[in-house]
């Protein structure tokens, strides 16, 4: 059992060092002009490294997030190589960008909350 923390805990430190580098990669490096205001939420990474899916949060509307979402897709092969460079990966993960809408859902949890319990006055 100590071998599967082991992993667990290295798995967890890696999609944070991979979510700190998207996203200074995302601030100032990527000069694709489709890539708009976007933050990373959070990169999950698959049981055995391979694969990381990285949720962002943009900035504007619909559109604005289907072009980010375009831009970075482009981008996935450079940025794949600046962490392999950067976090010394001798096999960086496959790269799968999402739009993150949790924000959304809350946010219509509480409208559908606030209406059918009212604020009493």
């Amino acid at each position: 059992m100590p071998e599967h923390r082991s992993q667990e805990y290295h798995r967890r430190r890696l999609g944070e060092a991979l979510r700190e580098e998207i996203e200074t990669l995302l601030e100032g490096e990527l000069a694709d002009p489709r890539i708009g205001l976007a933050n990373v939420t959070e990169v999950q990474l698959a049981p055995d490294n391979k694969v990381a899916h990285v949720f962002v949060l943009v900035q504007g509307d619909e559109t604005d997030a289907v072009r980010t979402l375009e831009g970075l897709e482009a981008a996935r092969g450079y940025v794949r190589r600046q962490l392999a460079e950067r976090l010394r990966l001798r096999r960086p993960p496959d790269l799968y960008f999402a739009l993150d809408k949790s924000q959304q859902y809350g946010a219509r949890i509480e409208q559908l909350l606030k209406r059918v319990h009212p604020k009493k006055a």
